[in-house]
């Protein structure tokens, strides 16, 4: 079969392994139904079908309030990681980037940090939980001083020096977030659960509370998928061809940020996704962004709802952090790909 002929499989099959892996996150926990009983529920919910799965009222309630949205959240905080660091790496022309560069991750454990520590007691008696919100907000006013600081003397934004301020953001993000836990030794517990992430107090609220920030950034990131092919040739060439580099990068940075920066709000700091699942895809697919970006945002949630399964169950009663899952298969994946392209050189 040509690489033309299998390509156009690839969007189907990923859409299959995407609805088996939500099926696998909806079945497998540790407390609820017997595994095998949820499909067959699934199933008796559907119009003409009737079938007696043997769940009971409480047992849909754990499946439906529990386990579901922290299976749609993994789903949508994996997808749009997925998307944001292929999108980077298109952008910036660097396969070794990631959602995170410049900044949006030490802004948001930044505005986590002050809310944590302002409000010891909780924000459960809050109208609105200030928690998203702040760190939502940090990790856009990150990103805004990067992208204020790597302008050049003539207004042009070049991806080094872009990278450059997003380096230096973070570290001075991750400064006052340090001195703050400092200065609050009580919370470093509660900061760093927030931190390693946090699907498991997923509620249909928190879906419902990134879907719109979701759809606006992947819509926007697809539109721009064959300009990211444009620019692999370079900015000069790209140039030549009437593409407004600046614009586009603009675009593109603005879209990924408000993507990450939603979900990084609700779920925490999850780490290596970005860099994961695109590479899967490049070496899968190859790399044209026409099929990088809809592949990354289909395996991305297959990455993420299968990462969050082990995380429930390995240390039952307890959880183990998604954090730690997705770095256990991250930094391995990671030094590897590190190591292929000085090899390569």
């Amino acid at each position: 079969m040509s690489m033309r002929g299998a390509s156009q499989w690839w969007i189907p099959a990923a859409v299959v392994a995407l609805a088996c892996s939500l099926l696998l996150g909806l079945m497998i926990g540790p407390a609820g139904p017997t595994w095998w009983r949820v499909p067959l529920e699934l199933v008796d919910r559907l119009p003409f079908f009737s079938v007696d799965s043997g769940l009971t009222a409480t047992d849909w309630s754990i499946v439906w309030q529990i386990r579901a949205p922290r299976v749609v959240l993994a789903a949508i905080v994996g997808s749009t990681l997925s998307i944001a660091g292929a999108s980077y790496q298109g952008v910036f022309r660097n396969p070794l980037v990631d959602p995170y560069l410049l900044g949006v991750a030490a802004g948001a454990g930044l505005g986590a940090t002050i809310v944590i520590t302002v409000n010891r007691s909780g924000t459960s008696s809050w109208i609105i939980d200030p928690l998203p919100l702040i760190a939502f907000g940090g990790g856009l006013i990150a990103v805004l001083v990067t992208y204020l600081v790597g302008t050049t003397g003539k207004g042009e934004r070049s991806s080094i020096s872009l990278v450059l301020a997003g380096v230096a953001v973070t570290s001075l993000a991750t400064a006052a977030q340090t001195f703050l836990l400092q200065r609050n030794s009580d919370v470093i517990r509660q900061v760093y659960s927030w931190i390693l992430g946090r699907l498991s107090s997923a509620t249909w609220g928190d879906v419902r509370l990134v879907i719109p920030y979701v759809v606006l950034s992947t819509i926007a990131l697809l539109l721009h998928r064959r300009l990211l092919d444009v620019l692999r040739v370079g900015d000069d060439e790209a140039a030549a061809l009437g593409v407004n580099v600046s614009r586009v990068r603009l675009v593109v940075v603005v879209a990924a940020t408000l993507g990450t920066a939603s979900v990084v709000a609700v779920s925490g700091l999850i780490g290596f996704v970005g860099i994961i699942v695109p590479h899967t895809v490049r070496l899968l697919a190859g790399a044209s962004y026409r099929l990088v970006l809809p592949l990354s945002v289909l395996l991305g949630a297959v990455f993420l709802v299968a990462a969050d399964i082990p995380s429930r169950v390995l240390s039952n009663p307890a959880e183990t952090p998604i954090g730690v899952i997705t770095a256990f298969f991250g930094a391995p994946f990671f030094l590897v790909l590190l190591r292929s392209r000085e090899a390569s050189r």
